[in-house]
């Protein structure tokens, strides 16, 4: 191959989108149906109570999980242009200091909200029974927020990597490991909600050391942790990383004014609504690995300058995403009856996850657009577009559609109205990225390099603006000017 170790700027983009996406999408998937039979197990033990405090324990949960996927964004952005850049000696030091970047942050935020998870539950309608089981959940689940984190990271350098396989089977296992353990948990022990989230610790700590043994001993993609290159590498990391946190921290956002404005009509359609939550993941694996698998596709050939490739794996990246999930949708549609009778839902409960697989199901053709945006941008070096698209689908997008839509047709009208608000943003999202690729190809895009109002000031990388979370042109002069640093190091060292 012409470009060591960057096997996706050769060869069908379809087929590399279609490979990582199918693997990635296999070990998500096994995570996800075991969050659904968490909800499955919780709800046999007949309380609506339970199901609904593992539905405002998952909200906060995602909330945290987000922070770690903003750093396992710069993970696969950072790194996959690395190897597309034949810059393999330092694309290993900067994975050693994004995963050190993702423990301190997640230890930070997990903590944080360890302190407040009644006042966060509170914040999101949780009363009574269901906040305080829900509060038991978390008590458990959050420490292992770190752990998760590294996990994150080390699966999404498998994924620069090219290693889709392996990054499947660190999930894979993760979720077999949860699936084993959490009837053992819930009914053998008897430790119900508890018992769900001891499991899922366990499983946390399994998906880190199968995607960390392999980025270290196959690929030997981590460097020794070093301060220094740690400090060096902090400001480029935190620049994919910052507005990827922020972007990815405005879905759970969204989601939990749709949870509130949902409390407000009962916990029977907060059950069902928990539901919707654990068959959204299931059901749509693909495209949330599509997100992550188109990454480094685009990462490599952006970094090698094959634009042409990059326009072609977006264009193929939404014909899966149509395609499939069309599919799913008819399958949710014929599957309505089977799905409401398998979590014994009842009432309002059942009444939502058929409005959700009847009309609300089909949304998300936009979503995964919105989604396969945000990777888009996060690796051409502009994150910041990303966490505009993002801030304003949570706030803009959701809460004018959430609140008229709660006036009019009640807790279904809050569905719709989310709904309704993907769809305008997943529009919004692709044309602003059909226009930048465009500009990109037509030479319109300034070369970073070639930017005279770059200087480099002690041997360190400086933006006479001193801007880099302004302009998102710097991002890829500072990735190149320590790139460059790095190289005249080894050399220095081999001298």
């Amino acid at each position: 191959m012409s470009n060591q170790g960057a096997k996706f700027v050769e060869g069908s983009t379809m087929r590399h989108i279609l490979v990582m996406s199918g693997a990635g999408s296999v070990g998500l998937m096994a995570l996800f149906v075991v969050d659904l039979l968490d909800m499955l197990f919780i709800s046999m033990l007949g309380q609506v109570e339970l199901a609904a405090a593992v539905g405002f324990a998952g909200s906060l949960v995602f909330f945290s999980t987000s922070i770690s996927i903003g750093t396992s964004i710069a993970m696969g952005a950072l790194v996959s242009k690395a190897i597309g850049s034949k810059k393999r000696d330092y694309a290993r030091r900067l994975s050693a200091s994004i995963m050190a970047t993702a423990f301190v942050i997640s230890s930070i935020v997990c903590a944080s909200m360890y302190v407040y998870i009644p006042e966060l539950l509170s914040l999101i309608g949780a009363q009574g029974i269901a906040a305080e089981r829900a509060q038991a959940y978390l008590q458990i689940l959050l420490p292992s927020g770190p752990v998760i984190a590294l996990a994150m990271a080390a699966g999404a350098g498998l994924r620069s990597a090219g290693d889709a396989k392996r990054s499947m089977w660190a999930t894979l296992s993760g979720g077999i490991v949860n699936a084993v353990l959490d009837p053992i948990f819930i009914f053998g022990f008897g430790w119900n909600v508890e018992g769900a989230a001891l499991a899922s610790v366990i499983a946390r700590f399994t998906v880190l050391f199968f995607s960390l043994y392999p980025l270290i001993k196959v690929h030997k993609l981590v460097a020794m942790p070093s301060f220094g290159d740690w400090q060096r590498n902090l400001k480029v990391i935190l620049a994919i990383a910052i507005p990827a946190i922020i972007t990815n921290i405005a879905t759970p956002v969204g989601n939990a004014i749709v949870t509130s404005s949902i409390a407000q009509f009962g916990e029977n359609f907060v059950a069902g609504y928990a539901v919707i939550g654990r068959l959204i993941p299931v059901c749509f694996a693909v495209i949330f690995a599509l997100s992550g698998a188109v990454g480094p596709i685009i990462g490599q050939n952006f970094g090698a300058e094959r634009f042409d490739r990059v326009k072609e794996t977006l264009n193929n990246s939404l014909i899966v995403t149509t395609s499939y999930t069309l599919v799913v949708c008819l399958i949710l549609y014929f599957a309505q009856d089977l799905i409401v009778a398998m979590f014994s839902l009842e009432g309002d409960a059942a009444i939502i996850v058929v409005a959700f697989c009847t009309y609300v199901a089909i949304s998300f053709i936009f979503n995964g657009t919105l989604f396969v945006a945000n990777t888009s941008f996060n690796n051409l070096g502009k994150p910041l577009y990303s966490t505009a698209l993002n801030l304003g689908k949570a706030t803009i997008g959701t809460l004018p559609f959430v609140y008229f839509g709660a006036m009019w047709f009640g807790a279904l009208g809050v569905l719709y109205g989310q709904a309704v608000g993907t769809m305008v943003f997943g529009i919004i999202a692709i044309y602003m990225l059909r226009r930048h690729i465009a500009g990109m190809m037509e030479g319109q895009e300034p070369e970073v390099d070639d930017d005279p109002s770059f200087t480099c000031v002690n041997s360190q990388p400086f933006c006479s603006h001193d801007a880099v979370l302004i302009d998102d042109a710097i991002i890829d002069k500072e990735v190149m000017d320590i790139m460059h640093l790095d190289e005249n190091k080894s050399e220095k060292e081999k001298i």
